[in-house]
């Protein structure tokens, strides 16, 4: 008998680091997500297996049961004592989970490459809650840490508003879909950013900002309701400003994309994974010249 659990990945157009100031973030999930299989078997250890998008392995590790003790040869691998955590962590959140004489076998499947910044941890997080029929956000609480959006995304197939008020998610389903998403690319920009380091960075020197994040919330519901990509376009540039004073970076148009002839807008943490772009039938062109090989038009990533 086996258990299949799925989640999609996510991607966070408005709101960045002021999602937890409380400002009122855009979040969209994403075509790609990961797999999770559970199946029995006879012996008392979690066998675990993490396959990329090509396949290959790139994750393996065995835990002795019920004590979810790592293997010896694994006992330095940092992945391997990260998953051993939120294990640990599921099972306090339910004391079942896990505690047994026989065990499991475990396969996991990204259906993106791992240096996208999609959700590879998140969509892990939401399916480790779904077999251990736990909540989603406690778990990542208690483990990641971080707003949740990406929590969010994984169990939502439709674009959301998202808010953290008094330190409770507030998710509002919504129907983001411009009349001119055709002109709407997602460039990879070849480095992956660690947003726990961002947000602990972003945290660490964090200024009063109160006005900022409620201007970013007006911004989003703008986003949100734009009807021309002028608009739309005006609105990321007024964004970019906003959260390029506050975290002391340079929009990612001023230092990487100055000759572009449409509009750039830096997701999640500055500096790495994916940027939203407007454009044509030459943006794909543009991008690849300057060594930019993944360019995604906005219907083969967005659900």
């Amino acid at each position: 008998m086996k258990n299949n659990f799925y989640s999609n990945g996510k991607l966070l157009i408005t709101a960045e680091y002021l999602i937890l100031n409380g400002a009122k973030g855009l979040a969209l999930p994403t075509v790609f997500g990961q797999d999770l299989v559970v199946k029995k078997i006879n012996s008392p250890e979690l066998v675990w297996e993490s396959f990329d998008k090509n396949n290959a392995t790139w994750f393996k590790n065995i835990y002795q049961l019920p004590d979810i003790s790592i293997d010896n040869s694994n006992k330095e691998s940092e992945i391997a004592i990260t998953l051993q955590k939120i294990l640990k962590e599921a099972r306090k959140l339910n004391p079942e989970f896990l505690n047994t004489n026989t065990g499991f076998q475990v396969r996991t499947k990204l259906t993106f490459q791992r240096n996208w910044g999609l959700g590879s941890s998140s969509t892990l997080i939401n399916n480790i809650a779904k077999w251990a029929r736990i909540n989603a956000f406690d778990l990542l609480n208690n483990s990641f840490g971080g707003s949740g959006y990406d929590i969010a995304c994984a169990e939502n197939n439709t674009s959301i508003l998202y808010q953290i008020r008094n330190k409770t998610p507030k998710i509002e389903k919504v129907n983001f879909n411009p009349v001119f998403r055709d002109q709407l690319y997602f460039i990879h920009l070849n480095q992956k950013q660690n947003s726990r380091s961002e947000i602990i960075n972003f945290l660490r020197n964090k200024k009063e900002i109160q006005a900022e994040a409620k201007e970013i919330s007006g911004l989003t519901i703008e986003i949100l309701n734009s009807s021309t990509i002028a608009d739309f376009e005006n609105i990321l540039k007024e964004h970019e400003k906003i959260i390029a004073s506050i975290v002391g970076k340079k929009p990612i148009q001023k230092e990487l994309f100055s000759d572009y002839f449409g509009q750039t807008k830096s997701l999640g943490a500055w500096g790495g994974d994916f940027i939203l772009a407007t454009g044509n039938e030459d943006t794909t062109a543009y991008f690849k010249n300057k060594g930019f090989e993944t360019v995604i038009p906005y219907n083969k990533m967005i659900l």
